[in-house]
């Protein structure tokens, strides 16, 4: 898919000269940056669903005791203390 965007011209003297310093285009440095944005976007967006599904108690929560007892993991780091 083509996309057209607009850049401030400062962004664009840097995507300029990384470009030119490194032999790549200009694409790949924009998509490289849109595919990390989008994947930090996206891990932020879904903890954030399940955080308001956790407060408004649509999402069950589990705290380490359950979650260690349900392993039966509750016994191997303290039974050497």
């Amino acid at each position: 898919m083509a996309l057209t965007v607009r850049l401030p011209d400062e962004l664009q003297q840097r995507l300029d000269y990384l470009a030119i310093q490194t032999g790549r285009a200009k694409s790949y440095y924009v998509k490289e940056a849109l595919e990390s944005y989008l994947e930090d976007l996206e891990d932020l967006l879904l903890a954030n669903a399940v955080l308001e599904r956790a407060r408004s108690g649509k999402e069950k929560t589990y705290s380490l005791e359950e979650i260690e007892n349900e392993l039966n993991l509750d016994n191997i780091n303290r039974g050497n203390s």
